[in-house]
């Protein structure tokens, strides 16, 4: 699941220089001095039984090399409850990644998240009411030519008004040219489906901000809210694709914060190029209020919804030709030793053998799909 440390790896200041007529080379202080501002990522699961995962990193400067922010590490960092509850985080080590124990919250309580630093930092959210996600009716698709997944969802009691969504999509990708044969230690072995290459998986998560509100409407309603567009022929949809979407309830405070991130990131053209401006949150410094601090707090429960879509369901979907491009060559083999091997070239791997004749070779890219991104290893959510 992605959250803000994908949209915030950078300071967030930016200075005007003005237009001048010299042409030496300035380093303004916001990209020299060596600030490296705290970056909050997470939200308190307030469903039963649920884990809650914050991270933690530091800015970059905007001279900087690095594309990534800084984890912090080894910080303390807990939930509180308003009635003094404490519930404590543990970092995966080395990850600046802090997760609780699974927890069932009082949600008529607030909450708010206490940090110190190994440095001696001390940090604190203000405290926020936890929120119920409403279900999710329906996730959908659509294609008059591209195709497009929507959302819908409504709030009976009228309480949500603001949503965010993200979602993983997996997509099954063949090789080429099916084979029953592998390579390991100078023999050919009849793979089985851990060693199979003939088919493969990949996992991607969202990277826009997904945000919705109908807080313009007359009833607590989101009809059709666009997800994804998946461009017509997109390999992707070559064989299965299945997409999971989770929705997130967001206090109006929270929805303001990320459409600040919404804006800046996709004006300035990609989510790590420097931010323009300062976001506000609801997270402070307390050992150092004049610190800005990057992250808000929002508490609420979470609610998913995975579809399938079949390459069968889509219409003019053009699909890669099988064996397209695929170089071949025969080769002799010993009948007293049919399964050693030894040719040369790693560009090639055994096809199929040819009864009474020669072992057939294939170009290793048009055997085995793993080469195209992904794993051989069949997701357990995925169809038989």
């Amino acid at each position: 699941m992605r959250h803000l440390r994908y949209y915030i790896p950078y300071l967030m200041i930016l200075l005007t220089t003005g237009i001048s007529t010299c042409r030496e080379p300035y380093a303004p202080p916001a990209i020299t001095s060596p600030n490296r501002f705290l970056v909050v990522d997470g939200f308190i699961n307030t469903g039963a039984n649920t884990v809650t995962t914050f991270n933690l990193n530091r800015t970059r400067n905007l001279g900087d090399t690095t594309v990534t922010g800084i984890p912090e590490l080894d910080a303390n960092i807990s939930i509180v409850s308003s009635g003094g509850a404490t519930y404590p985080l543990t970092e995966t080590i080395g990850t600046g990644a802090y997760s609780s124990a699974p927890l069932t919250l009082d949600v008529t309580q607030q909450y708010h998240l206490s940090i110190s630093t190994t440095t001696g930092e001390t940090f604190s959210s203000d405290p926020v009411p936890c929120l119920t996600s409403p279900p999710i009716d329906s996730i959908f698709w659509r294609q008059p030519n591209d195709l497009t997944i929507y959302a819908s969802t409504h709030d009976p009691t009228d309480a949500t008004h603001y949503y965010r969504y993200d979602y993983n999509e997996t997509w099954q990708h063949n090789a080429q040219l099916q084979t029953d044969w592998g390579v390991a230690n100078g023999m050919i072995y009849a793979v089985d489906p851990s060693t199979q290459k003939d088919s493969c998986w990949t996992t991607d998560t969202s990277s826009n901000i997904l945000l919705a509100s109908s807080a313009a409407e007359t009833t607590d309603t989101i009809a059709g809210f666009p997800l994804l567009r998946i461009p017509n022929s997109d390999p992707r949809v070559q064989f299965i694709y299945s997409i999971l979407v989770r929705q997130y309830a967001l206090t109006e405070g929270a929805y303001s914060y990320w459409q600040q991130i919404q804006a800046t990131t996709q004006n300035v053209g990609t989510l790590f190029d420097v931010q323009p401006t300062q976001l506000t949150g609801n997270i402070h410094c307390t050992s150092n209020p004049a610190e800005p601090v990057i992250g808000y707090l929002n508490a609420t429960s979470v609610q998913q919804q995975r579809i399938f879509i079949l390459y069968e369901q889509v219409s003019n979907w053009t699909k890669n030709q099988a064996g397209f491009g695929c170089d071949t060559v025969e080769i002799s083999y010993d009948f007293y030793n049919p399964f050693a091997y030894n040719y040369p070239n790693p560009n090639y791997a055994p096809w199929y053998f040819i009864t009474f004749g020669p072992l057939v070779l294939a170009s290793t890219n048009c055997l085995d799909c793993t080469m195209s991104g992904g794993t051989n290893v069949r997701p357990p959510f995925w169809p038989q």
